[in-house]
Formats: C-alpha cells, sequence, structure tokens
C-alpha cells in the first residue's frame, strides 16, 4: 500500500518536533486547510476528476468483456493473462484508495469548519464525502473481496499492520455512509451545478446492494431514487449518448467534459477509417446477436430474423448501438461488402476509396461492425469529443429495480412496468401502449431473469457495465471462454459467403439458455472466422488480484486465491 500511505500519512518524521512550524499560514495543509465552505468545497472537487473513475473512461471495462471486439487482440482480462502485477488492478486499487484517504480526510476534519458554516450546509458537505467513501468501498469489494478498512487517519505503523476486513463488515458500514449521503444531500443544486445528489445516493446504494446479493436493500433503495419524481428517461435513446445532449433529466451522476475548458476524449480508435478513424476496436458479434427481433424474440426463435438482413426487424437499440450496413454515418456510406470498394461521400455526391473495406484496408473491422451509440460528428473532424462520462442513469435504476423485484419473486406489475418503460422508450412507445412494442409479461421468474438480463446488455453496451454484470452473474466463465469470431478473409468471403449469396451472415447463432449467442455451429461451416480466444479462469478471476507490491511490504495483507 505504498501509494496509499504516502497519501494518508503527512510528514510522520516529523511529530516528535513539536516546536517546528511545517505548516505556513500562505500555505494549504492538512493542519490549515479545512476552515471553511470553500476549501471543503475544493477538496471534494477531486471526486470528480477522471482519475478515480478509470473504470468508466474510454471504454475500460467493456474492453475485458463479449461485448468487445478488437481485430485478433483480446484483452488480458479476457484471455485469462492477468496476475497480481496487472497495472489496470493496480491502479484501480491504489486511485480508490486514496480517494477513500481524501474522504477519510474530509469527515475528520469538518470541526474545523464548523464556527464558520452552517450546521445544514456542513451536513451537506459531509453527505458528499460519505457519498464517495460508500460508493469506493463498495467498488473494492465487488472486485477484491476482503479489503483493507479505515475510517480514521493512519499512521505508517498502523497501516503496515493493517489487514483485511470482511466483505461483509465492510457492506454494512457502507450502507450507514450512504444513508448518511441519502439524508443531507439535496435532490438538486439551485444554481445548475452538477454534483452528487439524494438520487445519486439512492441510486449507487441500489446497485451495491444488487451487486452484493442484498435484493430487498437493492429494491428498496430504487424505489426510493424513483419515488424523487426527479428523473425520466431521454425521448431519444440514440440521441441521448450525443456529446450535444447535455443535462438529461436521465442522468443521474455523470462526470462532464467541456472541449471548451480542455477536457476531451480521443476518438480515433472507435470509427470507421473511411471517415477518419483506425477501427482499432468495435461492438463484437455476440453484443449484435443480443438485440432481440420486434417481437421480442431472440434471433434464433424469432421468425422475423433475416441473416441476409440483419438489421431489419431487430430491437431499435440494435441500429443506434451499430452502423447498420448502407447507411450513411460521419459522412459516408458505411458497407464493408469485400465487393463495394468505393463508397458514397455524401456531402459531395462523390465515390471515394471504401477503406472500410478489408479488400481495400486490411485492417478495416474484422467482424464488419462499427460503433454508433455515442458518436457524433465531432468524433471525425478533430479526433476528439467531449461527451459526458455517464456513470449512472435511471435506465438502470428502472432495471435494478426490476431485477431485485424478480429476484425476490415479487413479479408485479411495478416490476414489469420498470423494465417496460425502458424496452418502450427504445420504440419511441408509451408504456400503456403495449401494441407499440414488444411488452413484457411473463411472471415467471426464469423467464424474466433471462429477459431482464438481456435487456440490461442491450440497454447498457459500451456503457461499461457489462462487465459488473458478468462477474455478479457468474456467467463470465460461460461467456469469456468463447471465441471471439469475425468475417471470412476477402478472398474467401466473396467466394464463400457473398457469391454464395450468404451475405451478411451464413447462419444464425444459438442463443443459448443464459442469453449468451454461440457460434460454434457457425464456425463449424467454416464460413465464418475465429479471430481469437478468450481463456476467462473461473478459479481464480472473478476476484481481482491485490497488486504485487501490497503484498510485498504489508504481511498482514493476504493474495487472493491464484495469484
Amino acid at each position: 500500500m505504498k501509494k496509499l500511505l504516502l497519501i494518508i500519512c503527512c510528514l510522520p518524521l516529523f511529530w516528535g518536533c513539536a516546536k517546528l512550524d511545517l505548516n505556513p499560514l500562505s500555505e494549504g495543509s492538512s493542519e490549515n486547510w479545512f476552515s471553511d465552505e470553500t476549501e471543503l468545497q475544493l477538496s471534494l472537487n477531486d471526486f470528480y476528476r477522471e482519475y478515480l473513475w478509470a473504470q468508466e473512461n474510454n471504454y475500460e471495462t467493456e474492453r475485458m468483456t463479449d461485448n468487445w471486439s478488437q481485430r485478433q487482440a483480446v484483452n488480458a482480462y479476457a484471455a485469462g493473462t492477468v496476475t497480481s502485477e496487472w497495472a489496470f488492478s493496480g491502479d484501480v486499487w491504489a486511485n480508490t484508495y486514496k480517494g477513500i484517504a481524501r474522504a477519510n480526510t474530509i469527515l475528520n476534519n469538518l470541526d474545523k469548519a464548523a464556527p464558520n458554516i452552517g450546521a445544514e450546509k456542513l451536513k451537506q458537505l459531509a453527505a458528499e464525502a460519505y457519498f464517495f467513501r460508500a460508493v469506493l468501498y463498495g467498488r473494492l469489494i465487488f472486485h477484491y473481496g476482503d479489503v483493507p478498512y479505515y475510517t480514521n487517519d493512519l499512521s505508517i505503523e498502523d497501516a503496515f499492520k493493517l489487514g483485511r476486513t470482511s466483505k461483509e463488515t465492510i457492506l454494512k458500514e457502507v450502507y450507514k455512509d450512504f444513508d448518511m449521503a441519502i439524508a443531507s444531500l439535496p435532490v438538486t443544486y439551485g444554481n445548475g451545478q452538477k454534483r452528487a445528489t439524494k438520487g445519486a445516493a439512492l441510486a449507487f446504494k441500489a446497485r451495491t446492494a444488487l451487486y452484493m446479493g442484498d435484493y430487498i436493500i437493492a429494491r428498496d433503495a430504487a424505489q426510493a431514487c424513483m419515488d424523487l419524481k426527479t428523473y425520466t428517461l431521454h425521448a431519444d435513446y440514440g440521441q441521448y449518448f450525443l456529446s450535444s445532449t447535455r443535462n438529461s433529466s436521465e442522468t443521474i451522476f455523470a462526470l462532464p467534459r467541456s472541449a471548451a475548458l480542455g477536457s476531451t476524449w480521443a476518438t480515433t480508435n472507435f470509427f470507421p477509417r473511411t471517415a477518419g478513424g483506425s477501427a482499432v476496436a468495435q461492438p463484437s458479434w455476440e453484443l449484435f446477436s443480443s438485440f432481440p427481433c420486434t417481437d421480442g424474440l431472440p434471433i434464433d426463435e424469432s421468425p422475423l430474423y433475416n441473416p441476409r438482413k440483419p438489421f431489419v426487424n431487430r430491437d431499435p437499440r440494435c441500429a443506434a448501438t451499430i452502423v447498420e450496413f448502407g447507411t450513411e454515418f460521419l459522412g459516408y456510406i458505411y458497407d464493408p461488402n469485400p465487393y463495394t470498394t468505393t463508397v458514397l461521400k455524401t456531402g459531395t455526391s462523390t465515390r471515394v476509396s471504401n477503406k472500410d473495406n478489408r479488400a481495400v484496408d486490411q485492417f478495416a473491422s474484422y467482424n464488419g461492425l462499427t460503433l454508433k451509440k455515442g458518436v457524433d460528428a465531432d468524433w471525425a473532424d478533430d479526433l476528439k469529443t467531449d461527451f459526458d462520462i455517464i456513470i449512472m442513469r435511471y435506465a438502470d435504476v428502472l432495471l435494478m429495480y426490476a431485477e431485485a423485484k424478480m429476484e425476490l419473486k415479487e413479479i408485479d406489475q411495478a416490476a414489469l412496468k420498470a423494465i417496460n418503460t425502458v424496452r418502450a422508450r427504445a420504440y419511441h412507445a408509451n408504456v400503456d401502449a403495449a401494441s407499440s412494442y414488444p411488452a413484457i409479461t411473463t411472471t415467471d421468474q426464469t423467464t424474466l431473469r433471462r429477459i431482464i438480463r438481456n435487456e440490461r446488455r442491450i440497454e447498457f453496451g459500451w456503457e461499461n457495465r457489462r462487465y459488473d454484470d458478468l462477474i455478479r452473474w457468474k456467467l463470465a466463465d460461460k461467456a469469456l471462454t468463447r471465441p471471439i469470431y469475425g468475417m471470412l478473409d476477402p478472398a474467401d468471403l466473396k467466394t464463400k459467403v457473398v457469391d454464395a449469396g450468404l451475405w451478411v451472415f451464413p447462419g444464425t447463432p444459438d442463443i443459448d439458455i443464459n442469453g449468451l449467442p454461440d457460434f460454434s455451429a457457425m464456425y463449424g461451416t467454416r464460413l465464418i472466422k475465429l479471430l481469437v480466444a478468450r481463456n476467462f479462469d473461473a478459479n481464480k478471476q472473478y476476484l481481482w488480484p491485490i497488486p504485487s507490491k501490497e503484498i510485498i511490504i504489508n504481511n498482514n495483507l493476504k493474495q487472493n486465491p491464484g495469484y
């Protein structure tokens, strides 16, 4: 815990020199800081910096899942090669504890500001710190299990004695912190600030409880968030994720970006080559095949599905997430057909070289797909965008509520309406107009569990939610041990697929009992290509490794099994 120790311990070598003036009045330090509202607010601002939310940025955890395809490469986690030296785990550990240390320091120094701040304002500022501490400890126990837990200020000596506290014990404290936050955070900020709110605390409490299998707590927290009547679903699913959409009533907690303020994100790897991107990564065939047809049935059951026209008669979120072949995208017609060597540039009505065709450019998408969700015109103009990092939105609250109710066998109209509200939005339909979309009516728990799990997948595709779901549902050892598939190389794709009248897809994958598309039978025809294997190790990878450097410097800290 070297990084953690450096953060939480301030000049311990000088404690024996009480007469030395180590806190110049002209500079801030832990001794003379926290004296008023401004200083507390500035300290709380650090919780909104991107480093603390790395899992939510740049599709970091999506890369570990079966929603992701990246040519013939695979993320180390999905490849099963992570060890206690895994850099991502080390960074998450260090930065999460840095945030916890900051929350502890703020909460332990509130008395300094008390004379200068009204009681209610002080409670609100404390509530913000409680909120973040709860979120961060909840993150740790989900990824690592039992972890070191502390709320006081530690000396180096005490820190070296710190072992692992059971996640059950920590979880009780996390709920207490959430409740402190819920009690004193405002529902909204009148000045338009986008900070942690009462709704955010309720929503994150629901998420934490759901992840831990505490379905009653998850249900009640989600219900309380819904009862605030503060949030609604954005009218248009596709538009919600664009950088031009700001301050939506669906957003519960997000990190705003602003190009004007120098906060942007590099887009190059995630959009087509003809439009100026590099097409390094794209949605997987598994994700594409998970969108049901407009009758609500999976593609291997629905009579509406045609593998030659795979975008037709599909849930609208399919074409909102993945670019439909033959349609305009970022100023060009997108078409990976190996015979389509030129495409229309719509702005000038001229034809240009089709760099999204592997017969033209060997680095075009290996599975033919490209991301549409969240991709805006600003992605291509300067290869940067400033869309908000959405970490919690109202659709998640609705689906968490429905899932908790389902697991508790409380499958009533309230549970069905929650999930149907999410689905109806995709169809631009009123939730009560059941004939306008494939409304869910089943009350069978097993059937509804499968529907809810798939609904989460297609609603939150490429939003960094899939990893958490695979882990908590114990499906990672099934989803992440199947290969990643794509199209044949251009010459074979022409003769064996296109010339044979089998374009776009030469078959339909089976959807198994867990709702996971299985391409093994189609691969047996040798009309698709195995791009790369995945090898998730169920014996260890349901928990992350504690960074080895933390184990080395603390004999009381034991490693998770298998690492």
